[in-house]
């Protein structure tokens, strides 16, 4: 069987798919983020309390990610996304009638395990299916996906807020998500390189931890959980800062602050093309100083000049996680489904534990606490993505030399 091409027919049908995939998951997600000073003000809570609204999902998907790329080893790629997108679709509107905080949290974290099944499998997919020279673009349309998603999720449930309440918010957002599993299941193809295992938990155990056997890999799983750990302190937190003077902005608002994911769309496709022709190192590093510069930037009290921040940083977020999970697919030696989860299990590690951490930072140190800690994170991970890059060319010379002594 050939591997699927740029340009083909069939190349635009997986991507469809897979972007309207993503778009309902990460809708479901990250559309209780603008709610926060709403389930903070209704439910008597401190900010860092109501981030656990969010905390609480996305740690209950980073464990569930290693769950749901195991069993897709065995009952295939296909089956395991469908089931995750209607459950969680249907979980988002039942979320909705939730009449306590312990309640609202209980089923976030349910909508966690449900929405597990299509990230991991998705990158493992792409992995499988496109050939090498497209998988970058491809990974980067389905990265444009995921941050469209984001984006309407927060717009939506902004807007719904603002007029009617919350509940009505996580309805139109369930609603919504429903109609895109329906589109993924009717579009996507189904796998054509992948070979099901049978279900042997101690060897799909053991496959799974034998990947850190390949520091490359550990490398990208750090570089994961402290990017995503920077994304979600800017993002929990930005909302309390403008709805609160000298900016006074309405749930609508700051609902359409979160139109600056497009930039991130424009980039997981633009930068993901440019690792593939100029180096996935070089890109890489380039997308870790965006986003550094970015979160800098929204140091500035001028409105417009913190949204051109807020951009900036959004940029180089979702170039850096591009480029990054596109990398893990290659990287990885064996069950890469497996190794895209324990990415994914690192990066929303990361937003469970930044986003409550930098919450503590907000209500001790303001604004500026919540960028002085993503600034540590960036640097951190510049300085781990220039190790892994001084790896990767020792990769290349010894290939190289092994294949010049092979040929003599």
């Amino acid at each position: 069987m050939s591997y699927i091409q740029r340009g083909t027919r069939t190349f635009k049908r997986v991507n469809l798919a897979l972007f309207a995939g993503g778009f309902s998951t990460f809708a479901i997600l990250w559309g209780t983020q603008p709610l926060l000073p709403d389930f903070a003000q209704e439910f008597h809570i401190s900010p860092a309390v109501s981030s656990l609204s969010l905390s609480s999902t996305t740690i209950a998907l980073s464990i569930s990610l290693l769950i749901a790329g195991s069993l897709s080893e065995v009952f295939g790629r296909k089956s395991i996304m469908t089931i995750a997108l209607f459950t969680s679709s249907i979980l988002s509107i039942l979320t909705a009638f939730t009449p306590n905080f312990h309640l609202l949290i209980l089923s976030r974290i349910l909508q966690g395990i449900a929405l597990a099944g299509l990230p991991a499998v998705a990158m493992a997919y792409l992995g499988e299916e496109i050939e090498g020279k497209s998988l970058g673009m491809a990974m980067g349309l389905y990265i444009s996906g995921n941050s469209i998603g984001g984006m309407a999720g927060r717009i939506i449930s902004g807007i719904l807020t603002d007029y009617f309440s919350w509940h009505v918010a996580l309805i139109g957002v369930g609603i919504i998500s429903l109609l895109a599993s329906f589109v993924f299941w009717l579009i996507l193809p189904k796998s054509t390189h992948f070979t099901p295992q049978k279900l042997a938990i101690k060897k799909l155990a053991f496959s799974l931890f034998s990947q850190f056997k390949e520091p490359g890999l550990i490398y990208l799983f750090i570089i994961g959980f402290l990017l995503m750990g920077s994304f979600v302190s800017l993002y929990n937190y930005i909302g309390f800062e403008l709805i609160k003077p000298p900016y006074s902005l309405s749930q609508t608002l700051v609902g359409f602050i979160f139109i600056v994911y497009l930039v991130g769309t424009f980039s997981s496709t633009w930068m993901g093309m440019l690792a593939d022709q100029h180096g996935k190192k070089k890109i890489l590093q380039l997308s870790l100083v965006i986003l550094l510069v970015g979160a800098c930037i929204t140091l500035n009290t001028h409105l417009w000049i913190k949204i051109l921040g807020i951009a900036i940083f959004t940029y180089g977020f979702f170039a850096g996680h591009s480029i990054a999970s596109g990398w893990v697919g290659k990287a990885a030696t064996h069950d890469k489904a497996q190794a895209a989860s324990l990415y994914l299990f690192f990066y929303y590690a990361g937003s469970s534990i930044g986003g409550t951490a930098s919450g503590t930072m907000y209500s001790q140190f303001g604004w500026h606490g919540v960028v002085y800690m993503i600034a540590i994170l960036a640097i951190v991970s510049i300085g781990i993505s220039i190790r892994l890059g001084i790896m990767a060319n020792r990769k290349i010379k010894l290939s190289t030399i092994k294949g010049l002594k092979h040929s003599s």
